[in-house]
């Protein structure tokens, strides 16, 4: 299937049931983003280490490089270092995060590493005194996010989380319509994720002789290797991460927070359940699931997997009865707004999107350039627009989902206290033991 004409099609069909708009006039004029920082003199270029070196860590390489200066690159898979290596020569190679970290060369860091392996490398680059570039989700548990944002508090530094989708112009007008109340008083939030990938059982094989296994394995308990756990499908293994639902729903349950004006907080009920077991000896993180989470005005936000879309967010197919593209829509007294990526964004009348919102309506920050903002941010030391509160809560909404699958049973949770209330084995899930030396100590 052709992606790209089948995209459009799909859409197409998709929007029988509203409308698809394009931004406004009125939205493009008032929300003009700041012209991307100057070309600085190499000596005031920040200098800059990637911590992960596989395709999301290159992506980011790629867009800092108009920035900053690439000094050091890391890696503990040497294949992928030395292809690193390649396209930036100058700069140093380790195989060791920490060592990166501690170099007085370098102000900033960007961590695209796997998430078992996104807090341990954030505290350390904290604390050694750097600037971060986090990839999503931001954390692997929930006690991560709680050390994170007190190690970020307490110290000087910028961390941006890698949800680029808050740098985005139409994900920022359906947050500022709702917010606004062009929908009136929000009852519900839906977010379609990609369904994950679903397969196994796998096999045993020899570790390859470039790739450090055991540290790649970190804090996890450590099992022989299978392809399939490491590199880009570690992802669907909960060893490792959360599925579609960290993945994805990092983003799109960011976005649902933004619009229900709830960043600091969170849900104070949860349930949720997988659609398919997983295969034994296969893929551990649930391909398809549903969660529904209630917040404490009463709003209900659901969480599906969508069959439409595979776990790259490419197109399958078409929306099976109840379901959407990836993306959020927010349905209020009014109708409803849908938002996605590829400039998608859906209404139930046009009228919601095409009027102009009043002069004394609340504006979010034109951010158009999530990479750019983080150095901005480094230079006036200002919050970026996803910072590390906004990175945690979000991530906390999808590990609250997985909690909710794994356990298959309602939830209460105090998103004051940051704890489940009276399950201590709910509780249990907040925090995971670490093998050591790949532990807080350690970082």
């Amino acid at each position: 299937m052709s992606s790209s004409l089948n995209r459009r099609t799909l859409l197409r069909r998709a929007t029988t049931a509203g409308v698809a708009l394009a931004l406004p006039k009125w939205f493009l004029e008032s929300s003009v983003a700041p012209v991307s920082a100057a070309e600085k003199s190499p000596n005031a270029r920040p200098r800059i280490a990637v911590v992960g070196c596989g395709g999301m860590g290159m992506y980011d390489a790629n867009l800092a490089v108009p920035f900053g200066d690439i000094v050091a690159l890391c890696d503990v898979d040497a294949g992928r270092l030395g292809e690193a290596a390649k396209l930036y020569p100058k700069a140093q190679s380790f195989s060791d995060y920490r060592k990166v970290c501690d170099l007085k060369e370098v102000d900033a860091i960007i961590n695209a590493t796997p998430d078992h392996w996104h807090t341990l490398v954030n505290l350390r680059a904290i604390a050694s005194g750097k600037d971060v570039y986090a990839e999503k989700p931001l954390t692997m548990t929930i006690d991560e996010g709680k050390r994170l944002v007190a190690a970020v508090k307490s110290s000087d530094r910028i961390l941006q989380t890698g949800s680029q989708q808050r740098s985005n112009k139409t994900f920022r007008l359906a947050v500022e319509l709702v917010r606004n109340g062009r929908l009136g008083k929000i009852h519900r939030v839906r977010v379609w994720i990609p369904q994950g990938l679903y397969g196994g059982p796998f096999t045993v094989k020899p570790v390859p002789q470039e790739l450090d296994w055991d540290m790649w394995q970190g804090q996890v308990a450590a099992t022989d290797y299978v392809p399939e756990r490491c590199h880009r499908t570690f992802r669907y293994w909960y060893d490792y991460s959360g599925g579609t639902m960290t993945d994805w729903g990092a983003h799109h349950n960011d976005i649902a927070l933004w619009g229900l004006n709830k960043e600091n907080t969170g849900p104070v009920k949860i349930e949720g359940r997988a659609m398919i077991a997983p295969v034994p000896g296969g893929y551990s993180a649930p391909s398809r699931y549903r969660i529904r989470y209630e917040y404490e005005d009463g709003v209900e936000h659901l969480t599906h997997s969508t069959s439409a879309n595979g776990w790259g967010g490419g197109v399958e197919g078409e929306p099976k009865p109840g379901e959407k593209y990836h993306g959020v829509q927010f349905e209020g007294e009014h109708g409803w707004i849908y938002v996605s990526r590829d400039h998608v964004l859906e209404a139930s009348d046009p009228e919601l999107i095409a009027t102009p919102l009043e002069s004394s309506a609340t504006r979010l920050p034109p951010i158009d350039d999530h990479m750019a903002n983080f150095f901005e941010c480094l230079e006036t030391r200002k919050q970026p627009i996803c910072h590390v509160e906004i990175g945690h809560r979000s991530a906390t909404v999808c590990h609250l989902g997985v909690a909710a699958v794994k356990l298959r049973r309602p939830l209460k949770w105090d998103p004051v206290n940051q704890e489940f209330i009276g399950d201590a084995e709910a509780n249990g899930l907040l925090a995971r033991e670490q093998r050591k030396p790949y532990c807080y100590e350690e970082a």
